[in-house]
Parts: structure tokens; C-alpha cells; sequence
């Protein structure tokens, strides 16, 4: 009898306890689908904008730069200027370690 009662006991002390995880997870799946949707409505405004105004000036950006690669890392001056720098071509570039004969 004791056992029985112990067990109703531990019954009831779990149950609200999974109430409140099953809550927790329904509302962590509730904002997450909230963002979802938000974030689809801005992407959805802002598809016009982007399509018109910043995807002809990175298309511009892109034949400016050319590859990448071209060029170094930027590093930044005391003064806050940024410089990137543009690698030399593969045929003007010195070895780093010259090759004894």
C-alpha cells in the first residue's frame, strides 16, 4: 500500500512537470515559426529592392574585382585606412625560397 502510495504521489509530481516541458517545446516551436515567417516577409519586401539597386552594382563590383584571389588580405592602418593590395602575377612573382643549382 505504501508502494501504491508513493507512486500517485510521484504521478502527480511528474505530471506538471511534463506539462511545463511539453509548454516550453510548444512555445520554442511557436517562436521559431514566428521568425520563419517574419524573416520570409522581409525577404519577400526586400527581393524588389535587391533586384533593382544591389544586384547590378555586385554584378559591377564583380568585373571590378575580377577574381578574388588576385589579390591579398586587407590590412588596416593606424589611421584606419584599409588597404588590399593586389598579388603580383604568377610570372612577376619571386620565389620565396630561391632554388640553389
Amino acid at each position: 500500500m505504501k508502494h501504491l502510495a508513493a507512486a500517485a504521489i510521484a504521478l502527480t509530481l511528474v505530471q506538471p512537470a511534463h506539462a511545463e516541458d511539453h509548454n516550453i517545446r510548444e512555445g520554442w516551436d511557436l517562436l521559431g515559426e514566428g521568425s520563419r515567417l517574419l524573416l520570409e516577409g522581409l525577404m519577400d519586401e526586400m527581393r524588389p529592392v535587391f533586384e533593382e539597386h544591389m544586384l547590378p552594382m555586385l554584378v559591377e563590383l564583380s568585373d571590378l574585382i575580377d577574381d578574388i584571389q588576385m589579390y591579398e588580405m586587407p590590412e588596416m592602418l593606424e589611421n584606419g585606412d584599409i588597404i588590399i593590395r593586389r598579388r603580383p602575377p604568377e610570372e612577376d612573382a619571386q620565389p620565396d625560397d630561391p632554388v640553389e643549382l
